[in-house]
């Protein structure tokens, strides 16, 4: 098949802090081409060894012990994202064919600061030459099921555009910033944006919805997660996104041509959120009925299941479908000190949650 033969080149933007899976840097850049005549390369993780690729790393590798004092703590987490951007180049590299960049975003409960991260990566990925990003699932708001309503967002539909908004056209005019950045960003860079998932509010009900934005700032793709995850591990971890989410109907997937509209580009993608790659049917649909030969799966996986699953599925799914499988996942993040509600007498106004990371084609 012409797309499993053609070379798909990867730059994940991926941060991870010290006190991530044994082997990551502080912040990095990881490029990998992956190329196969009859089918995709599945890759190991970094956790299980070595990366088969170029690792350059932009901040020092700084061991997580209980003497990182609660100053340091709130230093890292505003200045880390930083400090890997302002070292990266500032020179505009020509867009990459076949490029992709999953973006591994450090996520806070403030989330003006979380748009201005998104927005930092997604300028890079553009810099490195991407034609399409990838963001993680959740980005703009904790991981918590407290927290989803306090985020949501009114989001616009598929064929909608900046012009919509400006024009105060349909519902333009109540788009989220999350949203109205993604647009924004996709027009202003010239690339696909897969945006990861955000809570959106429709109808009274909320939803975990990913939009996919094409170079023209249009939405050509919205999939709300259907498959909720809802768990409970005795002494691991409990978490049901139906305490507050509805979960989405049917299969999402677009396009991206090549030149003149030949098959020299990434072909039909398909597009799940996190617990969706779980079901084979989901994913079988979108490779056999719709002919999709990359499936993209914004994902956030805890400690719990991460380590047991997240890369089992993703290789389990690429076999299924004969496809190569992209996801990405936000940074892990210790729970915050004391004086900023994560312990003591004063509790966190919502739950804390690590996220797994390894965001992984």
């Amino acid at each position: 098949m012409i797309a499993m033969k053609r070379a798909v080149q990867t730059l994940c933007v991926a941060t991870s802090f010290p006190w991530a899976a044994v082997g990551t840097s502080t912040s990095a850049i990881i490029s990998r081409s992956i190329a196969s005549s009859s089918s995709p390369t599945f890759l190991p993780s970094a956790s299980t060894r070595p990366r088969r690729s170029t690792l350059l790393a932009f901040a020092p590798h700084l061991p997580y012990s209980d003497k990182v004092t609660q100053q340091r703590y709130r230093h890292l987490i505003r200045t880390t994202t930083k400090m890997s951007l302002s070292t990266s180049t500032t020179d505009t590299v020509q867009q990459t064919k076949n490029r992709v960049a999953l973006l591994q975003l450090p996520v806070t409960s403030d989330k003006t600061q979380n748009l201005q991260t998104a927005k930092d990566y997604i300028q890079r990925a553009h810099e490195a030459g991407a034609q399409l990003c990838v963001l993680p699932e959740i980005w703009n708001s904790p991981y918590a099921t407290s927290a989803f309503p306090e985020y949501a967002e009114i989001l616009p539909g598929v064929g909608d555009s900046m012009k919509d908004h400006n024009a105060g056209n349909k519902d333009g005019g109540d788009w989220g910033l999350s949203s109205i950045m993604l647009m924004e960003m996709a027009q202003s860079t010239n690339m696909y944006i897969v945006g990861g998932s955000i809570p959106e509010t429709c109808s009274e009900k909320i939803y975990n919805t990913c939009l996919v934005v094409d170079p023209s700032g249009t939405i050509v793709g919205k999939h709300r997660k259907v498959h909720l995850f809802d768990v409970n591990v005795p002494g691991g971890i409990r978490f049901k996104e139906s305490e507050t989410l509805c979960g989405g109907e049917g299969a999402t997937y677009f396009d991206v041509d090549g030149e003149d509209n030949d098959e020299s580009g990434l072909g039909r993608i398909g597009v799940g959120i996190c617990y969706d790659i779980r079901f084979p049917e989901y994913a079988l649909l979108l490779t056999q009925m719709h002919q999709c030969k990359v499936l993209i799966y914004p994902g956030a996986f805890n400690l719990t299941t991460g380590p047991a699953h997240w890369e089992l599925l993703q290789r389990a799914r690429a076999v299924d479908g004969q496809c190569f499988v992209l996801t990405a996942s936000p940074a892990r993040m210790p729970p915050p000190p004391p004086e900023d509600g994560g312990g003591g007498d004063e509790k966190p106004k919502y739950p804390h949650y690590s996220a797994w990371g390894h965001s992984t084609v």
